[in-house]
């Protein structure tokens, strides 16, 4: 726990050099992902557990809604990202951990839902969450394209997947501060191109 041992401005200071050590290509490849899936009409899944269960959450509404313009919300003609968190169906995820294993929880929701080049995005600090792994392992062997969020030395789950953003630092909380700090570049970056707004706007492709 770094805030333990650190005070504030230390704290800072090494949360900009993290930041710094992320690899750009890797922030872009996961708007890249994300805006295929809006794209080609594929769904996109989101998961992972504890803070980063809450931060699937978090990805998925602001994908869900922020990819548009308030204007056009009320907008039924207007095409949408499907994206669905799979953190948020309590009943299923108790049901499926009380009858069946935990490491199901995941997978098995995918089972219901997934289809080849549906997008996967698996969230887990230490890379080594099981029903992580297992809903991943089944994505890859069903068609979908899974991209992973790590930290640490990014687990079985860095290499598991077909793309990732890894965070290559040993204290769980910034990993996931990081995570989703970065995830609101790609939300920006997503809603832009969707939208033909900022550095994709007609008179920025022009030039």
């Amino acid at each position: 726990m770094l805030g333990a041992t650190l005070n504030v401005d230390q704290y800072l200071d090494r949360l900009h050099a993290e930041l710094d050590r992320v690899d750009r290509a890797e922030i872009q490849q996961m708007a890249d992902r994300i805006y295929e899936a809006w794209e080609n009409e594929k769904f996109v899944y989101i998961f992972g557990n504890g803070g980063s269960g809450t931060t699937a959450t978090h990805m998925s509404e602001d994908l869900g809604k922020s990819t548009l313009r308030e204007s056009d919300l009320n907008d039924e003609s207007k095409k949408r990202l499907k994206v669905m968190s799979l953190t948020d169906n309590l009943g299923w995820i108790m049901a499926v951990g009380n009858d069946l294993a935990y490491d199901q929880i995941f997978v098995q929701q995918l089972m219901n839902y997934g289809q080849p080049g549906d997008l996967v995005i698996a969230i887990s600090g230490s890379g080594n969450s099981p029903n992580v792994l297992a809903a991943v392992d089944w994505a890859n062997r069903h068609g979908l394209k899974t991209f992973g969020l790590t930290g640490f030395d990014g687990g079985q789950l860095r290499q598991m997947a077909q793309g990732g953003l890894h965070v290559p630092l040993d204290d769980m909380g910034m990993v996931e501060s990081i995570h989703l700090c970065l995830f609101h570049f790609v939300l920006n970056d997503v809603f832009a191109r969707i939208n033909h707004e900022g550095r994709y706007s007609p008179e920025k492709a022009s030039v």
